[in-house]
């Protein structure tokens, strides 16, 4: 049996339900105008992904196994849990790079699983935003002209102007002539960042944003991506790094393609017990934060 979700608000300007709990407190007085729900940046329905085994008919693997949940337009989360507990395929999956077995995902309130190929490409490149661990920069380009392709591509020329000024906000103002071997690890993910804020997606995946980078070069990055989603964008990281997942505003928690809890704790320690504790079978489903469900 499927456990029911529980309702979060589309909303940061309080503290978020909590399962079972009672809603935002509202001054009384008469009647509240109703508003149309908010349509969450990021939604999933029984998102599943099983891969075959190579030469074994009668083996799968059920790297995501029903999840749902909804993220709101300016949220920071952060996804953790063990090795093969499915965060990566589930960012790969919502972000459209990797299809999904059975579900739904839709962005931006519009269902990117039914869409052609080429039509989610696109869209993709018009309001969706990549930074990987390995930083994914063409070698044969500057940091200039890397910060711009997104945006050339989605046919959005990007002036040299608004590449190195994207690159000034991330420090390498002084770096836009050179090419990525020139540059350090911590300098090579300063480019992914002014590349996502130069073409200024509405959603950001990450995955392992700061698995190659030393502990300084790493907050550098967890600021920036903490400044994108103060600016309304947003931000969907994995990471296996539980003082990297305190930075974000909410942390979901994977286990055996599940989501095994949801958290909003800033506390590292406190994540990594969620993570262990999530590797004890058997646990049910945990009631992941599906907003406005009924």
């Amino acid at each position: 049996m499927t456990a029911q979700p529980f309702k979060q608000p589309l909303t940061h300007a309080g503290p978020a339900q909590q399962p079972g709990g009672p809603g935002p407190s509202r001054a009384s007085g008469g009647p509240t105008p109703s508003r149309a729900p908010e349509v969450p940046a990021v939604s999933a329905r029984g998102l599943t992904r099983v891969y075959d085994v190579p030469g074994r008919r009668d083996a799968r693997v059920v790297a995501l196994d029903g999840v749902s949940l909804d993220l709101p337009a300016g949220s920071f989360t952060a996804v953790v849990g063990a090795s093969g507990s499915g965060k990566s395929t589930l960012l790969h999956t919502m972000a459209g790079l990797d299809e999904a077995t059975g579900g739904r995902v839709s962005l931006l309130g519009r269902e990117i699983t039914t869409m052609p190929a080429a039509k989610r490409a696109a869209f993709r490149s018009r309001s969706v935003g990549f930074v990987f661990q390995d930083y994914n920069l063409i070698a044969s380009l500057t940091a200039a002209e890397n910060v711009s392709m997104p945006s050339r591509l989605a046919g959005r020329p990007l002036g040299r102007g608004r590449a190195v000024a994207a690159l000034e906000a991330v420090g390498l103002a002084d770096r836009a002539d050179l090419k990525p071997h020139q540059l350090s690890g911590g300098e090579r993910q300063r480019v992914a960042i002014a590349r996502v804020m130069a073409s200024q997606p509405r959603i950001v995946f990450a995955d392992e944003p700061t698995g190659a980078l030393d502990l300084g070069a790493g907050r550098v990055v967890l600021t920036w991506l903490r400044r994108l989603a103060e600016h309304g964008t947003t931000v969907v990281m994995v990471t296996h790094d539980v003082e990297a997942a305190a930075r974000a505003d909410t942390v979901a928690v994977m286990s055996g393609g599940r989501l095994a809890a949801w958290s909003e704790s800033r506390d590292a320690a406190r994540i990594a017990e969620l993570v262990h504790s999530a590797r004890t079978p058997p646990r049910p489903p945990a009631q992941a934060p599906v907003l406005g469900a009924r």
